[in-house]
């Protein structure tokens, strides 16, 4: 549990949650029993850094079963994509993570994501900059 909420701010809690149901999706898609079980460490850490004040032990299991459907979904969801569009369920679920930190820099007034002359603070799945001012949503075949 997190005593010092003071100065977070929503946006980058939600992205931090987002970011944590991209991961549970993708240890989903790898089938790694190792990873699954880090997802569902890293969902725990998350929640108790995030909440004010303690959760019942029932609070706690629906607050987790609800990331865990988040990521199911997600998986679901990525998959369908990529196999739509031709891209691999990395390519989709990179692509959503690069969206959640772009949509959590705009929010928080980010110069760099507001197009400075130092690049366009954009990150890649890769952790790289992109090339452009924003996600490619296109879901065009670029490799």
């Amino acid at each position: 549990m997190n005593d010092e909420r003071e100065g977070h701010r929503p946006e980058a809690d939600a992205a931090r949650l987002g970011l944590v149901v991209v991961g549970e999706a993708a240890a989903l898609h790898s089938g790694d029993e190792a990873a699954l079980n880090a997802s569902e460490e890293n969902i725990r850490e998350t929640i108790d850094e995030l909440i004010d004040e303690p959760l019942t032990p029932r609070q706690e299991e629906v607050v987790q079963r609800l990331a865990s459907a988040g990521g199911t979904i997600t998986a679901g969801l990525s998959g369908a994509l990529a196999a739509q569009t031709g891209r691999t369920v990395e390519d989709v679920l990179g692509g959503a993570a690069s969206a959640i930190v772009w949509q959590e820099r705009l929010a928080s007034g980010n110069e760099s994501a507001a197009g400075d002359n130092s690049g366009n603070g954009r990150v890649d799945a890769d952790g790289g900059d992109s090339d452009d001012g924003g996600p490619d949503h296109s879901g065009a075949d670029e490799r």
